[in-house]
């Protein structure tokens, strides 16, 4: 991993807390809430139901959304030195990291940076590890269309629920995808070195993983939860990338579950 100066990381907490690109919700204990690829939009539900009994926190990573991205931030490992240092900022002790996609990289190398203060994790068809046999897809050249056949249990009821996507949206996509280039360094979403460095996480790991993920394979997140010394794996029927949001009630009541677990909410 890169070193960044004290100085670095200020600043970049600094830009988070100075503009839009931090959301906070409700009360209690603290969750940090990770969001993929496709930028905040993918989590506010989930985060939006978390709140309900925790404080929570949602924030952006920089680059997404329209959101500027300091050029020294160029890892996935820097993202979570960051909200570490955020959370420093905040008086934040103790959390719970909720991640989706790429948001379940960073929310593991949290765990490994800080493992006094990341007390469990909550990782929803992460990526970062390599799997022989099981690669990731790489998504970078694919059209929307294909993309969400890929991603989708049933793509077409999400197609059919959202209107075409604007001029600005679809910039926003090609900028996010941009965004995660810069974090990826080219490894397409796998860190050869991550799946054993993850032995030494202790804290609790629930992987939730939607079984029709073609991006990321029910085989992949098995080998992910495998990587942990303390995890569950969770499969949700009907679902692919985004279990959170094609099976809402079953996900949420599977975190509630594993944050009561951790007496981590009431």
């Amino acid at each position: 991993m890169a070193s960044h100066s004290k100085d670095d990381v200020a600043a970049w907490v600094g830009a988070l807390l100075a503009g839009p690109a931090l959301r906070e919700a409700g009360s209690g204990r603290a969750i940090l809430v990770l969001h993929g690829g496709g930028g905040a939009s993918t989590v506010a539900a989930l985060s939006q139901r978390l709140s309900r009994a925790a404080r929570v926190l949602t924030p952006t990573h920089p680059g997404f959304d329209g959101t500027p991205r300091p050029q020294l931030l160029d890892s996935v490992a820097a993202l979570a030195t960051l909200y570490i240092a955020l959370l420093d900022r905040l008086g934040v002790d103790e959390v719970v990291v909720v991640g989706s996609s790429v948001g379940g990289w960073i929310a593991s190398e949290m765990a490994l940076q800080a493992p006094d203060r990341v007390k469990g994790l909550v990782l929803i068809n992460a990526t970062g590890i390599a799997v022989e046999d099981h690669p990731l897809v790489d998504v970078r050249p694919l059209a929307l269309p294909d993309l969400m056949r890929l991603a989708h249990h049933d793509p077409a009821k999400i197609l059919a629920a959202a209107p075409p996507p604007s001029a600005e949206q679809q910039a926003i996509r090609v900028s996010n995808a941009a965004a995660l280039a810069s974090y990826d360094n080219g490894m397409n979403g796998q860190d050869p070195t991550l799946s054993a460095r993850l032995a030494q996480v202790t804290a609790p790991v629930l992987v939730v993983w939607g079984e029709s993920d073609g991006i990321a394979s029910l085989d992949y997140g098995a080998a992910y939860a495998k990587s942990f010394a303390n995890a569950v794996f969770e499969r949700v029927p009907q679902a692919g990338h985004f279990p959170h949001i094609e099976q809402t009630e079953s996900v949420s009541a599977s975190i509630s579950s594993f944050l009561r677990r951790l007496a981590w909410v009431s």
